[in-house]
């Protein structure tokens, strides 16, 4: 668009805030998924996916002045103060084929620039393209497909929950709102938003809100994990600061780190070689969505063949497959901050207001920096950090469904609905697996501060 012509929209711009640019028009590219109500009856959602606001050029309205100087400091021109910078500031409209990520069908693949550690983040638009999509995870499942036969050492392709708001923050201050992926948080509770709720962040304050991670992986080891919360999200981290406020290390399942060594990775029971079924299913103590988060269990399918996610074969730990306040306890002890912050209340909450859904690729070239997802010897192969040598790495998500408990995929197994009950922590287990291990002492893996699916750099 000319100049001349930037100029003249400027002067019927409503003196709001976080407002609009001109330059490229934001086309969210629609996503295909479906609900399912029991097998074969699934309806298709005409979805679309948008790119966080802060991988977004943001600049003067009616101009091409960044709202930031290349330091990373605000412009004190165009922002002497919070609510004066989102009144002068416009978030633009990004070229998603140059950005990282691309739609086809119910497919979205994103990419991950090695040269830059550059990859994008994602949200899943509702079909009106205005608001984020909610899932109220209580006694459902959420299944997708993936390919992430690229993703080796040292890189993530992250699926999961963040409990955002579903307006993102618009208001009379924020008209840019979720179709411009504003409003993020998470349990590491990021400080780096540009805006908070239509003004400017000048005092870097952090976001923080609860937390699934249905998926963080490569194709050498992969997690889930619960990150809960103190309060409602998102919220302010308090005068006093963040710590505490979140369970950043989370409770996780790690298949590698529980003491499967070969169930999951390239060839393995679960082969990354090529695509398979993710299956996540939230079970509540009374079997419907009423109930209180009781147990996270994961099934995989792969060419036709359902498989059982691995048995837990660590000393201490009652063999199970599935995350529970038990495995968690036992895992991390009754006093851990997963317990700190209230066990599974925060996720119970959350999955009954609804969560919007996130994936992103990124990776952390640092020797340690993704060790607590694939670093040898407690939590995969790994021992050093990115490792390839390509320019570009892609990873696929597709065929995205949600519906109620075994209607997502084909050949659902006999499993009862009911809460399995693991017995107080003990010293010795029989281990269990679909390839025979021997029993495991290994330590198990938590996150460090990387640890998150924002992404490294989005502090």
């Amino acid at each position: 668009m000319s100049l001349p012509l930037i100029a003249l929209s400027s002067l019927f711009a409503l003196a709001y805030g976080q407002q609009i640019g001109t330059n490229t028009a934001e086309v969210n590219p629609p996503l295909i998924w479906e609900t399912c109500t029991g097998v074969g009856n699934c309806t298709p959602v005409n979805g679309s996916v948008t790119i966080d606001a802060n991988y977004r050029w943001t600049h003067q309205v009616g101009g091409y002045t960044n709202c930031k100087t290349a330091s990373g400091t605000w412009n004190t021109t165009i922002c002497p103060d919070p609510i004066t910078c989102a009144e002068n500031c416009a978030v633009e409209g990004v070229d998603y084929t140059t950005s990282g990520v691309a739609t086809s069908g119910n497919a979205l693949t994103v990419t991950l620039t090695t040269a830059t550690n550059s990859g994008p983040r994602v949200y899943l638009l509702d079909p009106t393209g205005e608001k984020y999509q909610l899932f109220q995870l209580l006694q459902k499942e959420f299944t997708f497909d993936v390919n992430l036969s690229q993703v080796g050492c040292g890189m993530n392709a992250a699926l999961y929950f963040s409990e955002m708001n579903v307006d993102g923050g618009k208001a009379t201050t924020n008209v840019a709102g979720p179709k411009y992926g504003t409003g993020y948080c998470d349990a590491q509770c990021p400080s780096g938003d540009n805006f908070i709720d239509g003004q400017a962040n000048f005092a870097n304050t952090a976001q923080c809100c609860t937390e699934m991670d249905i998926w963080e992986a490569n194709a050498i080891s992969n997690a889930f994990t619960t990150h809960g919360c103190l309060q409602d999200g998102p919220y302010a981290c308090p005068s006093t600061g963040c710590s505490g406020q979140c369970d950043g290390n989370g409770c996780a399942f790690n298949a590698y780190g529980m003491g499967a060594k070969t169930f999951y990775g390239p060839g393995e029971t679960v082969d990354t070689g090529s695509k398979f079924t993710v299956v996540t299913q939230f079970i509540t103590d009374n079997g419907l969505p009423s109930g209180n988060l009781a147990q996270i269990r994961r099934i995989y399918v792969q060419n036709g063949v359902v498989i059982q996610n691995a048995m837990s074969q660590v000393s201490g730990i009652q063999s199970t497959n599935a995350i529970s306040t038990a495995f968690c306890d036992q895992q991390l002890g009754t006093t851990s901050p997963f317990e700190a912050v209230g066990g599974m209340k925060p996720l119970t909450t959350a999955f009954t207001t609804g969560m919007v859904l996130a994936v992103s690729l990124w990776d952390d070239s640092s020797p340690d920096g993704m060790s607590w997802l694939d670093g040898a010897p407690n939590a995969g192969t790994c021992t050093t950090g990115v490792n390839t040598t390509a320019a570009t790495v892609n990873a696929t998500f597709s065929n995205i469904r949600f519906g109620d408990i075994n209607s997502t995929y084909v050949m659902p197994p006999p499993i009862s609905t009911s809460i399995i009950t693991l017995s107080p922590p003990h010293t010795t287990t029989t281990p269990t697996s679909t390839k025979p291990t021997t029993t495991s002492t290994t330590t198990v893996p938590t996150q460090t501060h990387w640890g998150q699916c924002a992404g490294i750099g989005y502090t």
